[in-house]
């Protein structure tokens, strides 16, 4: 996890807690850093009835996957980690400039074992949520 001199971690939102999404109350009041893009290592997939995005990092055809960056306190961050879905865990996840932060990602295994729909040619969760409100 990054922690900065103030006893905050960055963290990178790419689901259902990004800035228009349902969960986003669950970040509280932490502090919006900026939009970021993750190295191309990662797949996306809608976990159970589309109810939030299992994220995991894989060796080949990975995708980036855009999102932002947040300032959380250890409350905040507390707060956020229980709130998150079954099975969540906290990862390091590396972004498109190299900087390394924490996210929340889902077993691999759980998204094969349920033969959870890949979503990762949407774009990311908010573009896939969008293209789903339009079906």
């Amino acid at each position: 996890m990054t922690k900065t001199d103030q006893g905050v971690r960055r963290v990178f939102i790419c689901g259902s807690a990004l800035r228009g999404q349902p969960d986003h109350q669950n970040l509280q009041s932490a502090k919006f850093i900026r939009e970021a893009t993750t190295q191309p290592r990662y797949r996306l997939h809608a976990a159970g009835d589309a109810w939030h995005p299992a994220i995991y990092e894989v060796p080949e055809e990975g995708i980036s996957i855009p999102g932002e960056v947040y300032e959380l306190t250890t409350e905040q961050f507390d707060y956020l980690n229980a709130n998150e879905p079954p099975h969540m865990y906290p990862a390091d996840v590396v972004l498109e400039d190299g900087e390394v932060l924490t996210a929340f990602l889902y077993p691999q295994e759980l998204v094969v074992q349920y033969s959870w729909e890949d979503i990762s040619h949407y774009g990311g969760w908010a573009a896939y949520q969008a293209a789903r409100q339009k079906e």
